[in-house]
């Protein structure tokens, strides 16, 4: 099995998505409670959400990018070969 490294800069590239991610999800709560006039303490008691919607959020993205990157993966390997 080949071993691989992750860098330093990939660790941090990641933690700042997913901080992001929790960031966007943050937003989304606080828009929903302004929009629907909820008391300010459902940011305390939907934290526990705002993290299963962040972690959703971050492997959706992370889908998005293993496919882009796959994509342009095949394209260059298509365009290299001929």
């Amino acid at each position: 099995m080949k071993n691989t490294v992750i860098t330093a800069r990939r660790k941090k590239i990641e933690l700042l998505t997913l901080l992001a991610c929790f960031i966007i999800g943050n937003l989304a709560n606080l828009y929903a409670i302004i929009s629907y006039e909820t008391p300010f303490s459902e940011m305390l008691t939907s934290f526990f959400y705002v993290l299963a919607f962040s972690g959703v959020l971050y492997v959706f993205w992370t889908i998005l990018r293993i496919l882009f990157y796959g994509i342009r993966s095949l394209f260059l390997k298509k365009r290299n070969a001929s």
